[in-house]
């Protein structure tokens, strides 16, 4: 396990920090590994209603892949082989975690960063992030699988501007392009972050997983949805939560509830 990814709980909520300040919290492949398999894990804890994916410091969400180990990791076509599956394998793993997942990007968002920010479903950015991809200075491509999340999000010519310009974007750009979901003033950023996980934490656990799996079938262009698909947007109804949350609302209070 890398110690530039770690993990930490917060009552129902997973805050996993991309850790390596002084590099403006670059990964290396044993970190890539670590993200997928601490995703890997967290995906398989029924106790976690969110999580949050956060840089360490304040300079930076995560500059990416750290450049200064290439030679040494990405140097052979062996080399590039298994280093991809590590990169390929930590976004993977994010991207398929059913639990909601939010990015908190503070300061630098790049690269592989913004890969990373682009597999979370909801992104709350500080006013002075900025965010990019300037990798055709580098001579390098992003995969297919690093693609992907990056297209959806903001469309074929959104990702082509940042990969052929090669610049960065500054927040509010960003905001309008669709890179992220909201921008706040920088003292601002870690408490309205917590406060937006708490708020999705204090939802129907089960909901949740459920809206971001129709959400995602209905985005992956799979054809029909089938008959066994459909019957499952009303499994809801036969639930505990179900019952908690309509008897909250009869009783004029807050639901409490279990997951079940």
């Amino acid at each position: 396990m890398s110690d530039r990814v770690t993990v930490s709980h917060e009552d129902h909520l997973a805050i996993v920090s991309l850790s390596h300040p002084d590099r403006l919290n670059v990964l290396d492949r044993k970190g890539w590994e670590a993200l997928a398999d601490i995703m890997t894990s967290l995906a398989e804890d029924q106790d976690v209603r969110c999580v949050v994916i956060e840089g360490s410091g304040s300079r930076a969400f995560s500059a990416g892949s750290d450049i200064g180990e290439f030679p040494e990791q990405r140097g052979t076509p062996a080399q590039v082989e298994a280093y991809a599956r590590a990169l390929e394998g930590g976004l993977s793993a994010l991207r398929s975690c059913p639990h909601p997942t939010l990015a908190l990007i503070h300061g630098v968002c790049v690269g592989g960063g913004l890969e990373i920010a682009a597999c979370c479903d909801l992104r709350i950015c500080s006013e002075s992030s900025r965010f990019g991809a300037p990798i055709n200075r580098l001579g390098l491509t992003m995969s297919y699988t690093e693609l992907g999340p990056l297209v959806a999000l903001v469309g074929a010519s959104g990702a082509l501007e940042v990969l052929l310009e090669g610049g960065l974007l500054d927040a509010e750009r960003a905001y309008h392009k669709g890179f992220v979901n909201r921008v706040v003033a920088d003292e601002k950023i870690a408490t309205e972050a917590r406060a937006t996980a708490q708020r999705i934490a204090a939802g129907a656990p089960l909901v949740n997983r459920w809206h971001k799996k129709f959400v995602r079938r209905l985005m992956d262009g799979g054809g029909p949805l089938t008959e066994d698909e459909r019957r499952e947007a009303y499994e809801a109804f036969q639930t505990a939560d179900y019952r908690e949350g309509v008897q909250a609302f009869l009783e004029g209070r807050d639901p409490q509830f279990d997951g079940k």
